[in-house]
């Protein structure tokens, strides 16, 4: 799936994979050596991340129920625990970089195509 900025009208990202079964959320990016460019994990229904088993950092969207960015995590090291969003309802884990390379801020919309 790809996932767009509606604020910019901008592609963040063209392979967004989905985690939304109780497994696919726990395992997340846990051991996965890299994340592409290009290329993301969208984890629903998520109000925080950990970074627990990672090898490299990663930049974090939280969204609301509108897919509105209310929180973001730029270059979350391995081994941390992101914050608690209560409005929090969805997550957008991308490859660190990718907020400042695409201009995301809080309260961009974002929307995902399928």
């Amino acid at each position: 799936m790809k996932l767009v900025n509606l604020s910019t009208n901008e592609t963040v990202a063209t392979n967004i994979k989905r985690a939304y079964t109780f497994l696919k959320r726990l395992k997340g990016l846990m051991f996965t050596k890299k994340l592409h460019s290009d290329t993301g994990l969208h984890i629903k229904p998520c109000r925080s991340v950990h970074t627990f088993f990672m090898k490299y950092a990663i930049d974090v969207l939280y969204l609301d129920v509108g897919n509105q960015v209310i929180a973001i995590d730029e270059s979350m090291v391995p081994g941390k625990v992101g914050k608690l969003y209560k409005d929090a309802t969805s997550v957008i884990e991308l490859p660190a970089g990718s907020v400042t390379e695409n201009k995301i801020e809080i309260g961009h919309k974002l929307n995902f195509v399928y």
